[in-house]
């Protein structure tokens, strides 16, 4: 695992390759799929969580049409945060997205393939996929729910 050090000045120092990075060089580290951890320099605490929030920020800034979290999205997130006994959220939100990156994929290779089925066809498929998908998700929940009664 690559290791970026983050210095007092704020600045990121990458140990792999010796030299500075950005948050953008990091956002292309996870385009990359290359795991790395940000530590802070002087106490060698992980500070990768915050590093990755603030690449986020600054994608939500640099294209306003692109926006992910609204204004609505994020008061929610907020309140969730807020409740005496928060939700199980990340872990929505992980298998969520993981979903949606693969369903992505999918669509994609199905596309260069030049279409083996018809659209209504592919369309059917993922929506049996993502019934699959959530049926398994609230069966999880729905057991882990149960062993702590």
């Amino acid at each position: 695992m690559r290791v970026i050090r983050k210095y007092a000045n704020r600045r990121l120092y990458d140990t792999e390759q010796s030299r500075y990075v950005t948050l953008e060089d990091l956002r292309g580290l996870i385009l990359d799929e290359v795991p790395f951890r940000v530590e802070d320099a002087k106490t060698g605490e992980d500070l990768t969580r915050t590093i990755l929030l603030s690449i986020i920020i600054e994608q939500e800034q640099a294209d306003g049409d692109a926006e992910v979290f609204s204004n609505d999205l994020l008061e929610q997130l907020i309140r969730v945060y807020a409740m005496s006994q928060p939700l199980p959220l990340a872990r929505y939100l992980e298998q969520g997205t993981r979903l949606m990156l693969e369903q992505q994929q999918h669509m994609q290779d199905q596309w260069q393939q030049a279409m083996r089925h018809s659209p209504m066809e592919l369309m059917r498929e993922l929506a049996e996929e993502n019934m699959r998908f959530w049926q398994q998700t609230i069966n999880q929940t729905s057991r882990r729910g149960d062993d702590d009664d």
